[in-house]
């Protein structure tokens, strides 16, 4: 007898919704609110701009706020920023923002550089003090902003766009002229743990909830697309004007593009004098909007692009919860794929089944972002590794790859990290990573596995029930790690804060073996053992040589529950609870060991095990 690798794999069923359930904290539950209005003038030769924001901000906090705070993200792209210094000291720098190993913002020359300052600010008509430090603005106000009050903050600022390093910027390698992402003043976030006024040195964002309305002035030879609503589409044209109306002529080199954006928490656009803009409208759902260079290496895989992404929006509106806006744009720029309020930026160059991938990706986002806003900063793997696991669903689905576990490529890579000694605590604060390789491993893969495992823990279908009433509980809201948790805990009926811990605040890994599998006369006893730290509750398949199978579940003692039968078409014998302290556990099976084939912990392949190696037991040929 000896141990190996199983062929014995079943398949994976993702099914039913549940009822609703209420959320935990709806009662003592607050957030801020703040309302934009901006006119901006883009000059598109030296690439600088101007503008005025009128912002309300409404205090739903139950404290006094004497102080506020801006993010100023392109003062990020200048020699000796954080994010300039952190590229020059990180061991693994993102390749994209470095040549040969050296920051590419270390050498940007002044008209190069990007920027983002104040001119005049005031509170409700009075000036008020206020300080930039790199990429924060501080504000001290000039009153108070009592608990239920508001005020109204108008500021004028400039700003210039940089050469396109990270997200944002113009002149891209495909030749996007601008990419605006992070480009205007915004409003930090104060929750129930204070101000999240992070530097900007590279990661993810964090908003307060709003309406936007953006008026921008640009040369009328470019073509803009991204967040919002356009109000004036018959003085705009580019095909959003209606079909077969004419579009009214505008005197001047420029048209003002007017846009509103309601209960968003970001704003972003793009523009080119070389898009071509295409829309799809859905039976039943949004207009979406595809705006990609005229290059025809790409436009073949743009046409085909457009009705995976209405098949995209089905799926998710299905197994999330219905996307509530009317609009979704799908538009060329940035450096990869960036999610954004009702958009997304993807570079257009790619395959057709990379093409399809990223905007799956990225339009994930719009639930596990853009409708639930997480804060990334300090959950990016809520955000990160939901958005990868149901848009790895939707990929199966959508391109017809049937894989059994659409997950193999998220295990793979946690548990190289998990191997590697480089991994940090999920906790961890996304700039605080000591590699990128870490950081993303964790953010993607190891949150990804969250859920899919989670689905091993309570069952596949309470799992996309947990989903569904997240969604309806948390959106435009901004969710915490135990809000997912209690959903999936009030879901189930299960005590889960074990596994909320182990899996996101450790670095303990998962790892049981079949230590013994031995005869007994006319029966077999099985020895399971636990050899890593986070516990888990074991599914065991016993494959027999007349071809017959038979589960066997441990429940874990400290789940108080245990799940439905994954596999009802076959026999399960549910044993008695495996206390975590308990290093090893037996049980007997009647079937002599001549009888038996094959015994495999967890034929699913949804638990993490970092050592598969020891899961299964095989009878020797």
């Amino acid at each position: 007898m000896r141990f190996k690798k199983s062929a014995f794999f079943l398949a994976l069923t993702f099914l039913g919704f549940g009822p609703f359930v209420q959320a935990q904290n709806s009662n003592s539950y607050w957030q801020q609110h703040v309302d934009y209005y901006m006119e901006v003038d883009m000059n598109v030769e030296n690439y600088q701009y101007q503008g005025t924001q009128k912002l309300i901000y409404t205090n739903n906090s139950p404290e006094e706020l004497s102080r506020v705070y801006y993010h100023l993200y392109f003062n990020a792209f200048q020699p000796g920023s954080e994010m300039d210094i952190r590229l020059q000291n990180i061991k693994d720098p993102d390749g994209r923002m470095v040549v040969d190993g050296k920051s590419r913002i270390a050498d940007l020359s002044p008209s190069e550089i990007g920027y983002l300052h104040p001119t005049s600010l005031t509170q409700d008509g009075q000036k008020v003090s206020y300080n930039e430090e790199g990429t924060v603005l501080v504000v001290q106000l000039a009153k108070s902003i009592p608990p239920g009050g508001k005020t109204t903050l108008e500021m004028n600022f400039k700003g210039q766009v940089p050469v396109q390093i990270r997200r944002t910027g113009r002149n891209s390698k495909e030749g996007v002229a601008l990419s605006m992402s992070q480009w205007y003043p915004k409003m930090a976030e104060y929750d129930f743990e204070g101000w999240h006024a992070d530097p900007y040195i590279a990661r993810e964002f964090h908003g307060v909830w709003g309406d936007f309305e953006v008026k921008l002035t640009i040369d009328k030879g470019y073509v803009v697309g991204g967040t919002g609503y356009l109000q004036n589409p018959q003085e705009i044209g580019h095909g959003y004007e209606a079909l077969g109306t004419k579009v009214k002529k505008i005197k001047g080199k420029t048209l003002t593009w007017h846009f509103k954006a309601p209960m968003v928490h970001d704003f972003m656009w793009a523009a080119d004098p070389e898009y071509l803009h295409d829309t799809l409208k859905m039976e039943n759902g949004p207009t979406l909007h595809f705006l990609y260079k005229n290059d025809a290496e790409i436009i073949e895989n743009w046409k085909k692009l457009q009705p995976k992404t209405a098949e995209a929006m089905s799926f998710f509106s299905q197994n999330i919860g219905k996307y509530p806006y009317e609009q979704y744009s799908v538009v060329q720029g940035g450096d990869g794929g960036m999610e954004y309020a009702m958009s997304t930026l993807i570079t257009g160059g790619r395959k057709f089944g990379s093409l399809v991938g990223v905007m799956s990706h990225e339009m994930a986002h719009s639930w596990f972002q853009h409708i639930l806003a997480t804060n990334e900063a300090k959950h990016e793997w809520m955000d990160e590794g939901f958005a990868s696991f149901i848009s790895n669903l939707c990929m199966n689905k959508i391109m017809d790859r049937n894989k059994e576990n659409p997950f193999e490529n998220s295990y793979k890579g946690y548990i190289n990290l998990a191997l590697s000694g480089k991994e940090q605590p999920q906790t961890t604060h996304a700039d605080r990573f000591e590699h990128n390789f870490a950081y993303g491993t964790s953010a993607y893969s190891k949150g990804s596995i969250f859920l899919s495992q989670l689905g091993y823990v309570i069952g596949q279908d309470k799992l996309m029930e947990t989903i569904r009433t997240y969604f309806d509980n948390f959106k435009f809201k901004h969710p915490v790690p135990n809000d997912i948790k209690r959903v999936a805990e009030k879901v189930s009926g299960m005590e889960l804060d074990w596994y909320l811990m182990d899996w996101t605040q450790t670095t303990n890994t998962i790892d049981y073996s079949l230590k013994n599998v031995t005869g007994d006369g006319a029966k077999t006893n099985i020895t399971l053992e636990r050899i890593g730290l986070m516990p888990m509750p074991l599914d065991i398949l016993v494959v027999y040589a007349d071809g017959t199978r038979e589960t066997f579940y441990t429940p874990l003692r400290m789940m108080r529950g245990e799940k439905e039968n994954p596999y009802p078409q076959i026999k399960r014998t549910v044993l008695p609870d495996w206390p975590w302290a308990y290093p090893s556990t037996e049980f007997t099976i009647n079937r002599p060991i001549n009888g038996v084939r094959a015994v495999i912990i967890d034929p699913s392949q949804l638990m993490a095990d970092v050592n598969p190696e020891n899961n299964v037991w095989q009878a020797l040929d």
